[in-house]
């Protein structure tokens, strides 16, 4: 693919404007009074996943970042970018109409992969927070009441000191916004202005990782005492969601992890046959239901009945000819005739 010198797409959209144009929609998003589940905002929602992942894959198609780079090296329009997994772990977390564990997954994978990449360019120092998951099996040793408390504290003290400097980082993107509004601004405010916004979403990156740990526990005990909710049939239910991270490999590789695994697919006859095997359809002559069987067995009445089922489902001749029979009696012997003398 072509590319001129500012680094950007020549055949195709440029980066520059795909992400000009996902942000805005995003201001609309975040700035918005209507609810988030609504048909509008989820629409607006999935159109700028869309636009952010195709700046993503642009970005990794030019080969804009590297770990061997450090922020000083990196021109200052560049720095935009890094925002990308932070951005779509934010939008994927106001989706509807998916299954809840996918979502924080797919947001789990953005948000750790931003503050990586944040701390590779010295952005930040925090260290990554681990993935805690108990679906493996492992069991965690358990701590004590002092180990639990100076948990809490530490926990307690850190989000106080990351609210401070969050609300200084806030008070200064507002003074650095008015800046950037202006045709003049320098190419040091905009650096400053990048940079303050990166460390701004590396705060809010904590936050909803510690959200997120929070709600797994919750998610896995409504899994196991509720079940997962039934989608519902008048709405196809939704392709599973896969994160698309910066990377400099090929652009199939762009899309972290192997996804999930199909649904298994049968033709209707296949399906018709599973459905005799497992005894919720009647079969032609030996596959049928293990309660019918069972009452069969207990009531001779029930037994003659289905003979007489399989004998007309098989056109039995002589079945045929006593239902014959049976008809041309009703016609000439109407019902009540034989207790004409027996009236009340």
């Amino acid at each position: 693919m072509a590319q001129n010198e500012a680094g950007q797409c020549t055949d195709e959209e440029p980066l520059k404007q795909v992400f000009d144009n996902a942000m805005k929609l995003y201001d609309t998003i975040e700035n918005g009074n209507e609810a988030t589940n609504s048909d509008p905002v989820q629409m607006s929602i999935k159109a700028a996943i869309s636009k952010f992942e195709k700046a993503t894959n642009l970005v990794s198609m030019l080969g804009l970042f590297s770990r061997n780079e450090s922020l000083e090296e990196l021109p200052t329009e560049t720095l935009q970018y890094l925002l990308l997994p932070a951005l779509l772990g934010t939008l994927n977390l106001k989706l509807c109409g998916q299954p809840r564990k996918d979502i924080i997954n797919v947001a789990e994978i953005y948000f750790r992969d931003f503050l990586q990449r944040c701390k590779d360019y010295g952005v930040t120092d925090v260290e990554v927070p681990q993935i805690s998951d108990n679906s493996q099996g492992t069991v965690s040793r358990p701590q004590s009441e002092q180990a639990k408390i100076a948990n809490m504290v530490l926990s307690r003290e850190a989000k106080i000191k990351r609210y401070k400097e969050q609300k200084e980082l806030k008070d200064k993107l507002s003074t650095l916004s008015k800046s950037m509004s202006s045709p003049n601004v320098d190419d040091e405010t905009k650096r400053e202005y990048f940079t303050t916004l990166l460390l701004n979403y590396v705060n809010q990156a904590l936050d909803e990782l510690s959200s997120i740990e929070q709600e797994k526990p919750i998610l896995e005990y409504m899994a196991k005492h509720a079940g997962e909710p039934k989608p519902m049939k008048d709405k196809p239910r939704a392709p599973p969601l896969k994160p698309v991270i910066i990377t400099r490999d090929a652009i199939q590789k762009a899309v972290y992890g192997a996804g999930y695994p199909s649904l298994p697919t049968m033709t209707v006859e296949e399906f018709y046959d599973q459905r005799v095997r497992d005894g919720v359809f009647p079969g032609n002559g030996t596959n049928i239901p293990h309660t019918t069987i069972q009452n069969a067995e207990n009531d001779p009445d029930e037994a003659e009945k289905i003979q007489k089922e399989h004998l007309e489902d098989d056109d039995d001749p002589e079945e045929l000819q006593r239902k014959r029979n049976m008809d041309e009696y009703k016609d000439d012997h109407r019902r009540g005739w034989g207790n004409r003398y027996n009236r009340s």
